[in-house]
């Protein structure tokens, strides 16, 4: 076992927290960027079996191509996390990316609308739209 394999036997565990009435499975922050469906999957699974209701991903472990509506990306993530019966929030700060780009800057304001996909900057704000606070 070389340094790399021990560094990724200590990665970050995802953390399942109470908040209200909700089981919010939070992805850790550190680990590969989840940059398509089958890493977004593998992520709705594991929050699925851990019992979730929510899965919060920080912003900062999404690939770009996430916040690049043509992608798909975005859409297929959101779609896979309805279907297994979880919200999904993105926690953190991608005020950035929303100046460049009036479609995602729409699509926000619509999940913002709705109960199925929060934008969050923090987990207080989190714990505020599920009415933990």
């Amino acid at each position: 076992m070389n340094a790399a394999d021990t560094n990724a036997d200590h990665a970050a565990a995802p953390t399942v927290l109470p908040l209200g009435n909700e089981r919010v499975w939070l992805c850790p922050a550190d680990g590969a960027p989840i940059a398509d469906a089958r890493a977004a999957t593998d992520l709705i699974g594991e929050a699925s079996f851990a019992g979730a209701t929510v899965l919060a991903i920080p912003a900062t472990r999404l690939d770009a191509s996430f916040f690049r509506l043509a992608s798909g990306l975005a859409g297929e993530i959101a779609q896979k996390a309805v279907n297994y019966r979880l919200r999904l929030a993105v926690v953190g700060d991608i005020q950035a990316q929303l100046q460049r780009n009036s479609a995602l800057r729409d699509w926000v304001r619509e999940c913002g609308e709705g109960r199925a996909v929060a934008f969050v900057a923090d987990l207080d704000e989190l714990a505020r739209r599920l009415g933990a606070q």
